[in-house]
């Protein structure tokens, strides 16, 4: 099967069983400054999985776009992803495992409904209990997985693990079902029963495992079981069942509400299909790996050139989506994993023997292979095309000069932090690129001389963050300071033309774009949006100028100026004033001026500055964040 097929199959077969389909995330949360990536299907879900209302139902379904940083030192091996989808449905209080399990049994072995995989080579996991904390073995599960195989004609017997450590030692002991511990059995957002606080929700898992049927490598325990890393079982898909609360002394009780939250690798399930454990050999990988073949003459059935074919698969993939999401390369944050991912992607494509601008033709095969699910990407497709030629081009100007000045300090022995941090601020080189290129040799990085190197030159140069502007302004730069004041050009037209309920609600401005939550209780029609864009044009065109008045509190809320989102003002205000044309600092006309707000600033002088290099503003996203609240993204191009 293709992914879009076993997409299709598997939002369809829990569409009929009564979920709604929800839209995927985008893979840069836009409300959750704790991470900088949507990392799993419930992720976006957490406060509805904690007992808050879903607007659409307590039964939901969809396949969410996810990526996990911690795993990009692994790519280059069968199983490991830095972008996926993880298929995921959800019961808020609804039904639980005797709904759930067969659910997913139905799912993974229904030839007419589901994906038609083999039963006798699926193998499960359950819970085995925790004595000390009173936590019950999950017998319901294990005698729901013994009758769902029964009706199979496969007898399934259930053996105790425990320990993941002990299951190299016992082994298979002729089981279908193994129970493990709360190291591989248990979910809770803190992990195992013993750390979580009290209040915290929580509760036993169930994994599904499919056995390839390689023989077992020793190297990696003496017997085989499903949690063996030897490649003969592989995950692919997991079923949490949120039913215990901690109480403050210590002990557990069930929760009001259980909730179900599976999850299941969108890859790994497809090649499952094919009969193989290699995630890379799924079509919408296969497409770039195709291309790849083609620029190098060189196959990917090749072991020698295989983990760089992956990486480099993996990470313009990975990268596509996470542009997409309006992410640029940077040396912080998002933008730091986004460049590392590009970089490392060049260096691999330089090992297999390309050594011209790549990147942008290899991107838009990943947006040919999703742009059908995926529209954002083919609307996009310019500004991704374009952020990575530059990004190629910026590298491969010192790729081979950093190559060769590496060599050149590997022959004296380990690269010290001194060396790693020129490496990097002269040549571009993410710290892991440098570990990796002495991982290769053999050689050890000074990983914390080169930090402390690091946070000495970030101290120096550190004076843009040290006064971080109100309202959510990332920077100082001249970018940034227009792009804040068509942000309070965007809320005075949003006003005028939707009408005063319209107040802001949150905001984030930085060197890339200006973005506005405000309050509003539907989707902008395409016209209202054309008006916005419109209007907030004309008053850049129209010159007028910018005027920052200090003033009391009081007397600023009489002349009716907008206040910024969640900030506690005191007695004496700054108020910024744009327009009218004939306003000066001694008259600022206030009834006469188009935008009025309490802000700390800075701003431009004049609107006409925002029109520098012929630059014109424009909405690029309009959508929900929340109930009577609305989004807006634009930008100045």
């Amino acid at each position: 099967m293709t992914v879009a097929e076993v997409r299709r199959t598997y939002l369809e077969f829990f569409k009929k069983r009564g979920h709604v389909l929800l839209p995927s995330a985008p893979v840069v949360p836009e409300n959750d400054s704790t991470t900088l990536f949507t990392s799993s299907g419930m992720q976006p879900l957490v406060p509805y999985l904690l007992g808050q209302v879903h607007l659409e139902g307590n039964r939901l379904v969809n396949s969410q776009k996810s990526v996990r940083t911690g795993d990009i030192d692994d790519i280059g091996d069968n199983r490991h992803l830095t972008f996926f989808e993880m298929l995921g449905n959800w019961s808020l209080g609804d039904y639980f495992k005797k709904e759930q399990l067969p659910w997913l049994f139905e799912f993974l072995t229904s030839k007419e409904e589901g994906l038609g995989l083999d039963p006798r080579k699926l193998y499960v996991t359950v819970f085995a209990g925790d004595e000390e904390l009173a936590i019950s073995k999950d017998t319901e599960a294990i005698a729901i997985w013994k009758n769902l195989f029964g009706e199979k004609g496969i007898e399934a017997h259930d053996v105790l693990i425990g320990s993941e450590e002990r299951g190299y030692q016992v082994g298979m002991q002729g089981g279908r079902i193994f129970a493990y511990d709360a190291g591989k059995n248990w979910w809770s957002r803190s992990g195992v029963p013993s750390a979580m606080p009290a209040g915290e929700p929580g509760g036993p898992d169930s994994e599904v495992f499919y056995d390839f049927g390689t023989p077992h490598n020793p190297d990696f325990g003496l017997e085989c079981h499903p949690n063996c890393d030897c490649g003969r079982f592989v995950e692919i898909c997991n079923s949490v069942f949120m039913e215990y609360r901690k109480k403050e002394n210590g002990s557990f009780e069930q929760l009001a509400q259980r909730n179900v939250d599976f999850g299941g690798g969108l890859e790994r399930l497809t090649v499952t299909t094919l009969g193989s454990d290699d995630v890379f050999l799924a079509d919408t990988l296969q497409t770039t790996i195709l291309e790849i073949e083609l620029l190098t003459e060189k196959k990917y059935s090749d072991n020698e050139d295989q983990q760089s074919f992956r990486i480099v698969a993996d990470h313009i993939r990975a990268a596509t989506f996470i542009i997409a999401d309006d992410v640029l390369p940077s040396n912080t944050d998002a933008g730091y994993i986004l460049r590392r991912l590009i970089r490392r992607a060049i260096r691999h494509l330089d090992k297999l023997g390309v050594d011209s601008n790549t990147l942008a033709n290899l991107g838009n095969k990943v947006i040919d292979a999703y742009k059908d699910t995926y529209h954002d990407l083919e609307q996009k497709r310019v500004q991704i095309d374009s952020i990575l030629t530059t990004e190629e081009q910026k590298f491969r100007k010192t790729l081979s000069q950093g190559i060769r000045e590496f060599e050149k300090l590997s022959k004296r022995g380990p690269i010290s932090g001194h060396d790693a941090f020129i490496l990097f601020t002269s040549y571009g080189f993410p710290i892991e690129i440098t570990e990796e290129l002495a991982k290769e040799r053999n050689l050890s990085v000074d990983h914390q001389a080169f930090a402390k190197e690091m946070e000495e030159h970030q101290t120096k140069s550190r004076t843009a963050s040290e006064g971080r502007f109100k309202g959510g302004l990332a920077d100082h730069s001249e970018i940034t300071v227009r792009y804040h004041t068509s942000h309070h050009l965007l809320l005075a037209a949003l006003r005028q033309i939707l009408g005063d309920i319209v107040h802001q609600r949150g905001s984030n401005i930085t060197q890339d774009r200006v973005r506005l939550d405000f309050s509003f209780d539907r989707k902008l029609t395409s016209e209202e949006l054309a008006q916005v864009e419109q209007l907030v044009n004309e008053k850049i065109v129209e010159a007028l100028p910018v005027f920052a008045t200090s003033m009391s509190k009081i007397e600023a809320e009489k002349l009716g100026a907008e206040h910024e989102f969640g900030v506690k003002y005191g007695d004496q205000v700054t108020v910024y004033s744009m327009g009218p044309k004939n306003a000066t600092q001694e008259d600022p006309k206030f009834s006469e001026s188009f935008s009025l707000e309490f802000c700390g600033g800075p701003h431009v002088s004049n609107t006409s500055e925002l029109a520098t290099d012929a630059k014109r503003f424009k909405i690029s996203k309009e959508e929900s964040v929340a109930a009577g609240i609305r989004r807006i993204k634009a930008v100045l191009e």
